[in-house]
């Protein structure tokens, strides 16, 4: 495919971390209400909440915990690697090799895994025996919150992203898109790397 003539910079479509069900305006759907994603933020933060008041009740024998680790690392995989093939998409589109329908395609159709892979690792996790005590973990839990919210925040600069499909993207959307892709990737691999190092513990 040849190359487009825009090749906006650092914008890595955030999409990779957006709502699983968000479309093209192509079907004539209106964005998303802000008042349904701050009540799915405050859902989002809640549900974690309840998942660390599970998990410090919940004992697990060897044999549930070897499946929940397994499928925690599925998730990961699952997850993560969604995330990771949305941004080489997003990065081509910055060297001008994509255009940017391909991209936010891409990340549509990757939504669903995404968001899969990420509520996996935290129902897993319920059965991995987490030191709610320890700085390490809490700022695991800290991470995949911020990852979750800006997931919402990510779908509503999707759909203005959405919007310049044929045109040139406004400098500042093309921040607030890398912003939110830095966070995607800071929290994805930052609690993975934190995950690592609780394991050898």
């Amino acid at each position: 495919m040849a190359p487009t003539s825009e090749r906006p910079t650092a914008a890595l479509v955030p999409l990779q971390v957006g709502v699983p069900g968000w479309v093209a305006p192509a079907d004539d759907r209106r964005p998303t209400p802000a008042w349904a994603l701050v009540a799915l933020g405050v859902l989002s933060s809640t549900a974690l909440l309840a998942a660390c008041w599970v998990a410090d009740h919940v004992h697990a024998d060897a044999t549930l915990q070897t499946a929940a680790r397994f499928l925690h690392l599925v998730s990961l995989v699952v997850g993560l690697g969604s995330v990771l093939a949305v941004d080489w998409f997003a990065l081509l589109w910055v060297l001008g090799r994509r255009r940017l329908p391909e991209v936010l395609r891409t990340a549509c159709t990757l939504q669903v895994p995404i968001w899969l892979g990420l509520a996996g690792l935290v129902v897993t996790g319920l059965f991995l025996r987490p030191d709610l005590e320890s700085p390490l973990t809490l700022l695991k839990l800290g991470l995949v919150l911020a990852i979750t919210l800006n997931g919402l925040y990510a779908h509503w600069l999707g759909q203005r992203l959405d919007g310049y499909r044929d045109g040139r993207v406004p400098r500042p959307l093309r921040i607030r898109s890398a912003v939110a892709a830095s966070v995607s990737q800071l929290g994805w691999w930052g609690a993975s790397l934190i995950g690592f190092l609780n394991s050898q513990s």
